[in-house]
């Protein structure tokens, strides 16, 4: 039993840089998929709120005074 012991330990030891480096690449490769998805939410939700800060503004009811333009056509009509 004692022997199995020391024999994974060796082996371990043996293959601790290949184990490090897996490691900090799986580390890596988490941070890069983390910050890959909150940069797509946060473009998401700004986004969203310039399409709805749009929307807003754009379906604002348009007035006009348009009764000089009733008055002109009226006198061509009367002449």
């Amino acid at each position: 039993m004692s022997q199995e012991k020391v024999d994974r330990y060796k082996e371990q030891k043996k293959n601790r840089k290949a184990i490090q480096a897996k490691k900090k690449r799986e580390i890596f490769i988490g941070k890069i998929c983390a910050g890959v998805i909150a940069l797509a939410l946060v473009c998401w939700i700004g986004y969203s709120a310039v399409d709805s800060y749009w929307d807003s503004v754009n379906n604002r009811p348009v007035t006009a005074d348009v009764s000089a333009l009733d008055d002109y056509m009226m006198s061509l009509g009367t002449e």
